[in-house]
């Protein structure tokens, strides 16, 4: 017997504030478990309540119920060459239990109408070259992959 997988329509999508610190903390240390890191929940926290404290992100959360299933981060920036402000989708998590459902999919809409309001010009996104089912997502959506840069990457 399948799971029962609930629809997007289901789930609530809502900006997250300074109260959802706990279930955000939870899905950041799941999503960064994904990527391979080990699990940190204290860390977690505290990375989200410094972004939180000194306004440098907007996150979106997906909850089904009161169960937090997903999040987006985006982080404020510029374009000098356009001479607008963009937004770098920085974290994009689904709960396992509701992958395939529809959930990514309105996050990254959320994020889009966010950025559109707040008169961005772009959003950007970099994911890993072997995650191909969130690639199948983003150029479903409409992005596109870029074509003319390359990304550089210094570690300090």
């Amino acid at each position: 017997m399948s799971e029962l997988v609930p629809s997007p329509g289901a789930i609530e999508f809502r900006q997250a504030v300074f109260a959802d610190l706990e279930a955000l903390s939870t899905l950041l240390d799941d999503y960064r478990r994904f990527y391979g890191r080990e699990s940190d929940a204290a860390a977690a926290r505290a990375f989200l309540q410094d972004r939180f404290e000194h306004g440098q992100s907007i996150i979106f959360l997906a909850f089904d119920g009161a169960t937090p299933v997903g999040f987006t981060q985006l982080y404020p920036s510029f374009s000098s060459v356009s001479l607008a402000r963009v937004f770098i989708l920085n974290d994009l998590f689904v709960a396992s239990t509701h992958r395939r459902a529809g959930v990514g999919a309105r996050l990254l809409d959320t994020a889009a109408e966010y950025a559109r309001a707040m008169g961005a010009v772009r959003l950007s996104l970099n994911t890993d070259v072997q995650n191909t089912t969130a690639q199948a997502l983003y150029e479903a959506k409409g992005w596109k992959r870029d074509q003319e840069y390359f990304a550089f990457h210094l570690a300090l």
